[in-house]
C-alpha cells in the first residue's frame, strides 16, 4: 500500500488516473494508473486495477487528506508507481511531494489533534508488542482514556488554582462566604483526594513497566542444585551447560522467554556456597576452595537476585556421607532468601531432585524450608524433578502429561506474574476502572512524581497557613495563597506535559472558572 498525506492528494490523484472524476470518500474504487504528463495509453499502464481509497480531512489517521493507493505487490509495480508520484505536477502553493520521515504520519497527527502523546506512546507498544500481554497493553493506550483521566485532574487543578486566584484579586470587592483559612482547607482536601489517585496511577506505571519491558527473573542455589537444568526445563533447549560437576555456571546466563503472555528475562547464576571451614566441617559441601572467579561469580547472582523483580530460589535434595536423602540447605542461599523475602517479599522456593526422596521427606522439606526462610508461603514452595519424563519420576503425585510438575510450576509462576502486574486502585470499589492505568509508561511515572511533588508543597504550605490562623488578607497570609496557587500551577503543568495538550498556565482558563465560580463583574 501507498498512502499520500497532504493537500497535493487529489492533484496526484488526477495525473495517474487522467479524466476521471474525484474519488467518492472513504468508497473503495478501483482505476487504472498511468505514467503523468504522457498520453495515456496501454504502453504507459502502471497498474491495470489498483484499488484507490480517498479520505478527505480533518476526519483522517493525520488529520489533512489521505490517498491510499493499494496496488499489486511486486516491487516493479511498487518502485514504478512512487517514481510516477515524484513525477507529478502540483500548482505552486499546494506543496511539492516527498518521501515521508520516520514516524512522520504519527507526528502529523499528533499536530493536528488526532492523537496525544500518550496514544503516540500506545501505539508504539503496538507496533513493538511480541507477547499477548504486551498486546493487551498496547491497546489500554489507544483509547484515549489515559488522556481523558490526565486532563481530568488537570481540570480539576485548574478549577482550585481558579478559586484561589480568584480570592487574591478580588478578595476586596467581592463578598466570600469562606475564610481564607477555610477555602485553603476546602482545597486541600480536593488535593488530597487528587493525590490518591495519582500514587495509584503511579504504582500501576510501575507495574505497566513490567509489562512492557519484561519481568526479571533470577535463579538462585547452591552448585549443582538443578539451577541450569530447571532453565532448560522451562525454555526448552539447551541454554545452559548441565554437568555433575559442581559449580559450572560461573557467570549470569540471561534468556529472554514467553511464559504465559508475559516476557520475561530469565537469569540463571553462579551457586552460592560456603567453604567447609565456615559450617564447621559439614560433610556435605564441597571442601574446595572460593577462587577469585568464583566469589565474583557468587557477588554477581546475588546482585542479579538483588535487582530482579521475582527470585527462584533452587534447593535440591542430596545424599549425605551416611547415604541418606535429606534437603540440602546451604546458609548463602538460605539467608540471602530469607532477605529478599523481608525485604521484597519476592521469592519463590523450588525444591528439586524429588525423585530421589521418599514420600514423608517431601513434607518434611517443606516444613524446614519455611522454618528457614520465615514469611515464604506454602503457596510459594514447588516440588519438581528436572529428569526427562520416561526416567521414573516418584514419589511425586503421578501426572502422565507433568511427570516432573514442571508445567504445574510454570503455571504457578504466571500466576504470580498476574498478581504483580495487577493494577492497584484509589478506590478499591471501581478497581476496573484502573486497569487501563496499566498503559501508563515511565515517563508518565516521573511526570506524576513531580505532580505529586508540587500538590506536596501545596499541602505543607496549607498547614503551615492553618497554623498561623489565617483569617485576613495579611502581606503573610496573601503571600502563602499565592505561593499555593503557584503549586497548583507547576502541578498541573506536569500532568499536561504527559499529553502534550494544553497548559496549566493558561490565562483564559483561569479567568473562565474565575468568572464562572464567583461571577465577577455582575
Amino acid at each position: 500500500m501507498i498512502r499520500i498525506s497532504g493537500p497535493a492528494c487529489l492533484h496526484i490523484y488526477h495525473a495517474l488516473c487522467p479524466g476521471k472524476k474525484d474519488p467518492k470518500p472513504r468508497s473503495a474504487t478501483v482505476r487504472t494508473l498511468f505514467e503523468p504528463n504522457v498520453p495515456s495509453s496501454t504502453t504507459t499502464v502502471l497498474d491495470s486495477s489498483a484499488l484507490i481509497l480517498y479520505f478527505p480531512g480533518p476526519r483522517t489517521v493525520t488529520g489533512e487528506d489521505v490517498l491510499e493507493f493499494q496496488v499489486h505487490g511486486g516491487t516493479a509495480i511498487v518502485r514504478a508507481v512512487l517514481a510516477a508520484i515524484s513525477k507529478c505536477r502540483i500548482p505552486r502553493g499546494v506543496g511539492g511531494v516527498r518521501y515521508a520521515e520516520p514516524g512522520e504520519f504519527t507526528r502529523r497527527a499528533f499536530m493536528n489533534d488526532r492523537l496525544d502523546l500518550t496514544q503516540v506512546e500506545a501505539l508504539g507498544d503496538t507496533l513493538s508488542a511480541d507477547t499477548e500481554q504486551q498486546r493487551k497493553l498496547s491497546v489500554r493506550g489507544t483509547n484515549n482514556s489515559l488522556a481523558k483521566q490526565y486532563e481530568e485532574w488537570r481540570q480539576q487543578l485548574l478549577y482550585a488554582r481558579g478559586e484561589l486566584e480568584a480570592l487574591i484579586d478580588f478578595s476586596e470587592d467581592q463578598h466570600f462566604d469562606e475564610s481564607i483559612a477555610e477555602l485553603l482547607s476546602s482545597v486541600s482536601a480536593q488535593v488530597q483526594t487528587l493525590r490518591r489517585g495519582l500514587a495509584a496511577q503511579r504504582e500501576n506505571a510501575v507495574r505497566g513497566e513490567l509489562l512492557r519491558n519484561g519481568i526479571s527473573l533470577a535463579l538462585l542455589g547452591a552448585p549443582n542444585a538443578g539451577k541450569s537444568s530447571l532453565l532448560n526445563r522451562i525454555v526448552g533447549r539447551e541454554a545452559a551447560i548441565v554437568s555433575q560437576e559442581a559449580g559450572t555456571t560461573r557467570d549470569i546466563v540471561e534468556v529472554g522467554i514467553d511464559l504465559g503472555g508475559y516476557l520475561c528475562r530469565l537469569g540463571d547464576t553462579a551457586g552460592l556456597r560456603r567453604a567447609v571451614a565456615e559450617q564447621g566441617g559439614d560433610a556435605r559441601v564441597d571442601n574446595g576452595a572460593i577462587g577469585s572467579i568464583e566469589h565474583e561469580g557468587m557477588r554477581r547472582a546475588k546482585a542479579r537476585a538483588e535487582e530482579s523483580d521475582v527470585v527462584i530460589a533452587v534447593l535440591s535434595f542430596e545424599p549425605d556421607a551416611q547415604g541418606t536423602t535429606r534437603l540440602q540447605l546451604d546458609p548463602e542461599v538460605v539467608q540471602t532468601a530469607a532477605r529478599l523475602v523481608a525485604e521484597k517479599n519476592n521469592v519463590l522456593v523450588v525444591i528439586n531432585k524429588v525423585d530421589i526422596a521418599s514420600a514423608n521427606a517431601l513434607e518434611d522439606a517443606i516444613r524446614v524450608t519455611q522454618e528457614a526462610i520465615p514469611g515464604l508461603l506454602r503457596d510459594g514452595i514447588y516440588l519438581v524433578s528436572c529428569k526427562p519424563a520416561d526416567s521414573g519420576i516418584a514419589p511425586i503425585k503421578p501426572n502422565p502429561d507433568d511427570p516432573g510438575h514442571i508445567q504445574l510450576f510454570l503455571c504457578g509462576l504466571t500466576d504470580h506474574f498476574a498478581v504483580l502486574t495487577s493494577a492497584v486502585a484509589a478506590d478499591e470499589a471501581d478497581l476496573s476502572a484502573w486497569q487501563e492505568s496499566l498503559g501508563a509508561t515511565e515517563r508518565h511515572r516521573l511526570l506524576l512524581e513531580a505532580c505529586m511533588a508540587s500538590l506536596d508543597d501545596f499541602t505543607a504550605l496549607v498547614a503551615e497557613a492553618s497554623a498561623q490562623d489565617i483569617e485576613g488578607l495579611a502581606a503573610d497570609g496573601e503571600a502563602d495563597v499565592v505561593l499555593a496557587a503557584e503549586c497548583l500551577r507547576t502541578a498541573a503543568d506536569a500532568l499536561a506535559k504527559i499529553t502534550g495538550r494544553g497548559e496549566a498556565g493558561d490565562v483564559e482558563e483561569v479567568l473562565g472558572v474565575v468568572f464562572e465560580k464567583f461571577c465577577v463583574g455582575k
